[in-house]
């Protein structure tokens, strides 16, 4: 999918001022993390929330929606042992995500259940988005994991409680297999994607590495009773006069039961992104995408 130039359209100044990227001290970055991060280890363990953490090795009888997206990605610049290092990582917080049941009345914490990455832990410097450039961290690359999550999560009867959009909309729409915007970004721990069970059935998150993939499933102790069909509308690309692009659109799904018979069509997020690249690009080959 690609914009011709009567999509990309001239803001008023005071429309999207709010998202012009704030640059912040190295100092205040430090501080803000450490403050934002305690607050969350208070929400966690003072809180009321009923966390998931019951974790069985036998699969749920049924899927509700599976997705896979591929491990190794195209990418100008970025050298392939960071995306060697991020099947690593992946491997590692899989052993703690896979087969965690989401019980009625629970709530599924992506940090919580991972916990800290760290090289003690085995976590290897991987890729991660940092202002829309790249640059190598400790336990890079798990957003892959929380967008797969997310993904699968928007086709279930869970409900997502927190989710982060990502700021910047890195690479053109080549190749890209979901609507833009329906990425979970995630930063320990205070970025965090958290889906809760209001349903009184029993579902569990299943993730494993095939081959070149990471495979996603959410299963459940009941049969299937509603289908989703997630997309965008309302997208448009919108030139500030700080004089950057910046890209918008709205997430919904509709919902259907297993006759196909429409019952819903739910708002799910909305989601603006500085764009680093040039809106009118035609793609190429050296880009992929999850969403």
């Amino acid at each position: 999918m690609y914009l011709s130039i009567c999509e990309v359209t001239k803001s008023r100044m005071s429309d999207f001022a709010h998202l012009k990227p704030i640059y912040r001290s190295s100092l205040r970055v430090f501080v803000g993390k450490r403050y934002y991060r305690l607050l969350r280890y208070f929400h966690w363990y003072f809180g009321k929330q009923r966390y998931a953490r019951t974790k069985v090795d036998k699969p749920l009888d049924n899927i509700s929606f599976t997705h896979r997206t591929p491990l190794y990605r195209k990418l100008r610049s970025v050298d392939m042992w960071l995306q060697h290092n991020k099947v690593k990582n992946l491997e590692i917080a899989l052993k703690r995500i896979n087969g965690i049941l989401i019980c009625p009345g629970e709530t599924f914490s992506y940090w919580k259940t991972i916990g800290k990455p760290t090289r003690l832990k085995g976590y290897q410097k991987g890729m991660n988005l940092y202002y829309g450039n790249f640059r190598a961290e400790t336990g890079g690359g798990l957003c892959q994991l929380s967008n797969l999550i997310y993904w699968i999560a928007l086709h279930t009867p869970l409900t997502v409680t927190e989710r982060h959009r990502h700021s910047f909309d890195v690479f053109p729409d080549s190749n890209r297999t979901q609507p833009f915007g329906t990425g979970a970004t995630c930063v320990y721990n205070y970025r965090d994607l958290q889906i809760s069970n209001q349903t009184n059935e029993t579902y569990q998150i299943c993730i494993r590495i095939e081959g070149d993939y990471l495979v996603g499933e959410i299963r459940t102790d009941t049969r299937p009773y509603l289908k989703y069909r997630v997309y965008e509308q309302e997208h448009k690309i919108t030139h500030e006069y700080w004089g950057r692009y910046i890209r918008h659109n709205l997430i919904r799904r509709q919902v259907f039961d297993m006759d196909d018979n429409l019952v819903g069509d739910e708002y799910v997020c909305e989601n603006h992104a500085l764009m680093m690249y040039e809106p009118m690009i035609s793609g190429g080959a050296d880009y992929e995408c999850d969403g």
